[in-house]
């Protein structure tokens, strides 16, 4: 499985982007897809993610702020945020798994960077 994510760039504060990714190769095997994010210097957190039965998940610093999607005919998931903060600066990476969470052997994307600044 490939995973192909775009939609980031620089925005300001209180502003709003919507990341893409698209899943290629072994699409049937995927289950859950989602994204995470890593500031420099920090721990890898798990942003949103939904499950192909579009059962959603949102980390509490997203909730209210985002929304997950999923387009299973074209195999894509997108996250719109909104009300971006300084803080949501980050690389944010796409990520899918077989299972309906993510175990250690998930599929990675090469991630997009989000930068919110005035």
């Amino acid at each position: 499985v490939q995973l192909q994510a775009s939609g980031g760039g620089l925005v300001q504060p209180g502003g709003s982007l919507r990341l893409s990714c698209a899943a290629s190769g072994s699409v049937s095997d995927i289950n859950i897809m989602g994204w995470f994010r890593q500031a420099p210097g920090k721990q890898r957190d798990l942003v949103a993610s939904i499950t192909r039965d579009r059962v959603t998940y949102y980390a509490d610093f997203m909730k209210g702020r985002s929304t997950i999607s999923r387009n299973n005919a074209v195999n894509t998931v997108y996250l719109q945020m909104n009300s971006l903060r300084p803080e949501d600066m980050a690389f944010y990476y796409c990520a899918a798994d077989p299972r309906a969470y993510f175990s250690s052997g998930h599929y990675w994307g090469q991630g997009t960077q989000v930068t919110v600044s005035s």
